[in-house]
């Protein structure tokens, strides 16, 4: 499974912002793309997402297992995002949470579901706990299980360590990673870090509209 990008260029009115870029994300690999602020990271990111909003415009293919996604609606493209807020429903349990984005299926077996994510995240028995009673790092396993639980065919993370203190940015790495490598998910990442890139893992460098492999 590979997520890939032909041609794609990002435009803010009349400027571009990314001049046509083609990139392919394997299986299991994670790419991170690094840059100024203000440079189209993230706008790229809603690109690939199907959430790209004016004055912003695109142009170009992008595609996950061989399917086009371009004309399909976010929720058709099976890609799962996260950002620097972990974004939980504060008027929904964590449970609740973690339900809102899971297939549909008998509720048992979602449930089940649930409580098996919740173990994976180390919080078993936290579903009937509202989010705000969790600390920061708490939160950041739960929208990343949120995530998960979508079963989602890639992944787009847009700086999702970049609000927690030094050594939790550390352990909250070493879980998103070996997460979304243990399923095998192409991930595309977008940091100022350099810490946030995994051992092994590709860096593209964005300055002036190109993109440059370090």
């Amino acid at each position: 499974m590979a997520l890939k990008l032909e041609h794609v260029s990002i435009r803010l009115n009349d400027r571009t912002l990314i001049q046509p870029l083609s990139l392919s994300v394997e299986t299991g690999e994670t790419v991170a793309l690094m840059g100024a602020s203000g440079s189209g990271k993230s706008t790229l990111l809603s690109f690939i997402a199907g959430g790209l909003e004016p004055p912003f415009t695109a142009t170009g293919k992008v595609s996950l297992d061989g399917v086009q996604l371009d004309s399909l609606p976010p929720e058709a493209r099976h890609i799962g995002r996260l950002f620097q807020d972990d974004l939980l429903f504060p008027h929904l349990t964590v449970g609740e949470n973690l339900l809102f984005g899971m297939p549909r299926g008998p509720r048992p077996a979602r449930l089940a579901r649930v409580d098996a994510a919740l173990a994976e995240a180390e919080l078993p028995g936290f579903g009937e706990r509202p989010p705000h009673t969790l600390s920061g790092g708490q939160r950041a396993r739960v929208a990343l299980m949120r995530a998960l639980v979508a079963e989602p065919r890639a992944m787009l993370l847009d700086e999702p360590f970049n609000k927690l203190d030094a050594p939790l940015r550390q352990a909250m790495r070493s879980f998103v990673f070996e997460h979304i490598a243990a399923r095998g998910i192409p991930c595309l990442m977008v940091t100022h870090d350099e810490a946030d890139v995994p051992p092994g893992g590709r860096v593209l460098r964005l300055k002036d509209g190109e993109v440059t492999h370090a």
